[in-house]
């Protein structure tokens, strides 16, 4: 058997030596014979491990079921928070300040699965993002424009907790998928104006960037490209959440749930992401066409990235390429 080379320890007992920047901490000079020494190897991918936090952030009246009275509710948010390594400083760590990202989970406006999409909120805060996943109240107990305010509302409550969560409260972007683009899209694009709430008030709800995963845009015209859906009768999700009542019969309510009814040139519009895959089977890639043709006939920021063989939410959407493409965005963009 061969014998392994010991370094000989120090003479007397060693104190801690903290170190403020843990990539100067001094490297071991051992290598032992036989031992595999891997040098190519940079840094972290993911180098944050997360704190998950859960949280009421609003509570809603909302019409009881049979209509006659107002009941309470409660609304959950789940906020990832990126935490240092272990033996960072404490001095350090209360200064940390991470960048924000609310993130607003589609489904279909009723009542959300947030935790479904875990894996992304996990994703995005191991590289740096304090991400908030509010759940709204859903188009079963409540209209348009009930989600949207709902959004807004969850960004102030970030905004005013920043201190606690460690986030930096001049830059937190909004990010939805499919019926949460929608809501991010309409949040952002109106952000401390019409159609609000009072609640945290003291605090904006603007954002620095929006990333719109394919969201529908325009409910009117859903129906007039290829789709496995209905989009207009009463009892499809756009019908829901205009009122449970028909898309085209009702141009007043269809034309305030629009987002392209929300872009003008004057309009304060922040930097938009638009993605969407080129075989999306639920809301057609129109929609994205749509809305990245408004903003840019009003001279807005905005990127458009077709995923061209991707389906709804998959097939391109679940790799750590698209996500890269949007956490480079963001950065750019803070």
């Amino acid at each position: 058997m061969t014998a392994i080379s010991i370094a000989e320890p120090s003479p007397k007992i060693l104190e801690p030596e903290p170190v403020d920047d843990i990539r100067l901490f001094p490297r071991s000079p051992e290598v032992p014979e036989g031992c595999i020494v891997v040098d190519d190897i940079p840094g972290d991918d993911f180098p944050y491990p997360v704190h998950i936090h859960k949280v009421n952030y609003v509570t809603r009246e909302i019409a009881s079921a049979d209509g006659e009275e107002r009941e309470s509710i409660d609304l959950p948010m789940w906020i990832f928070e990126p935490q240092l390594p272990d033996g960072t400083p404490e001095t350090v760590r209360e200064q940390q300040r991470w960048p924000g990202i609310v993130f607003v989970r589609g489904s279909a406006f009723h009542e959300q699965n947030v935790l479904d999409y875990i894996s992304y909120f996990v994703r995005l805060a191991e590289r740096g993002f304090v991400v908030a996943a509010p759940k709204y109240r859903h188009s079963d107990i409540a209209a348009f424009p009930a989600q949207m305010q709902d959004c807004k509302t969850a960004v102030r409550f970030v905004r005013k907790n920043a201190d606690t969560y460690h986030v930096d409260g001049d830059r937190i972007a909004l990010f939805g998928d499919s019926s949460g683009g929608h809501t991010v899209l309409m949040a952002g694009f109106t952000a401390d104006h019409e159609p609000d709430t009072p609640v945290y008030g003291e605090c904006s709800s603007a954002v620095s960037c929006i990333v719109d995963w394919y969201g529908p845009t325009d409910f009117s015209m859903m129906n007039r490209y290829p789709s496995v859906q209905n989009h207009t009768d009463a009892d499809s999700p756009e019908g829901f959440e205009i009122g449970h009542v028909d898309v085209l019969d009702n141009p007043e309510l269809n034309a305030k749930a629009s987002v392209l009814a929300y872009i003008s040139e004057d309009a304060p519009i922040p930097p938009t992401l638009i993605m969407h895959g080129g075989r999306d089977m639920i809301v057609p890639f129109n929609q994205s066409v749509r809305l990245y043709a408004k903003l840019k006939e009003c001279g807005k920021d905005v990127t458009f990235m077709k995923i061209n063989n991707a389906n709804h939410a998959c097939l391109g959407f679940r790799s750590n390429r698209a996500l890269d493409m949007v956490i480079d965005y963001i950065r750019q963009h803070m």
